[in-house]
């Protein structure tokens, strides 16, 4: 399963929110005896903050798990960039859905090239060009995975976090669509937060 948070066309305090709830999930997770990875993300205007956030959840209980995140958080805050700014409620939203089947894209529309593994892994890692980089042509999106050794290992898990990362991204202009067509934040259902999050500054 998979689960996209994303702030949407929100202001960077809900950037903030992204990055700060990306951690909870992972430990979330792991307290439930799953494995969270973060795949890809989409970095704010200011340091540390996050637009969006691909997590890539593994696991017996997967789908349930990533259904109690599906939907609307909000974060109570004051804003650590504006002082005197009265809002201190901040609105993200959290998508989960499953892997798209790899059949639904031909290999005409995806472009594989090979790299050489960065990070831990000896020598071995690293005089060989086993990372694979899966690029969907029409969109230019990209992902690269190296986790295995073995580089036909690797195009598969590039495939794979290439269908999930072009599905989140297709989620993200829905959310963005919803976003012009009401005020600021009002398709975030702000009276129906599936949770609510209050932090002490």
């Amino acid at each position: 399963m998979y689960l996209q948070i994303s702030s949407g066309r929100g202001p960077a305090e809900c950037c903030r929110v992204v990055a700060k709830l990306v951690p909870v999930i992972l430990k979330d997770a792991i307290a439930v005896g799953l494995t969270a990875t973060v795949i890809d993300k989409t970095d704010g205007d200011i340091n540390g903050t996050l637009q969006s956030a691909l997590i890539q959840i593994n696991g017996k209980e997967a789908a349930a798990f990533a259904q109690s995140w599906n939907g609307t958080v909000q974060w109570i805050a004051q804003s650590p960039y504006r002082k005197f700014h009265k809002r201190k409620n901040w609105f993200v939203s959290v998508q989960s859905f499953e892997p798209v089947a790899t059949n639904v894209f031909s290999e005409r529309e995806i472009s594989y090239t090979t790299c050489r593994s960065s990070g831990p892994g000896g020598q071995h890692v690293n005089k060989t060009e086993t990372a694979v980089r899966a690029t969907h042509n029409a969109s230019g999106i990209s992902v690269v995975a190296s986790d295995s050794r073995s580089q036909h290992q690797n195009k598969k898990l590039a495939t794979e976090r290439l269908l999930a990362k072009i599905t989140a991204w297709q989620m993200e202009q829905q959310i963005a669509q919803a976003q012009d067509q009401w005020q600021q934040h009002n398709e975030l259902e702000r009276g129906n937060a599936i949770r609510v999050i209050t932090q002490k500054l």
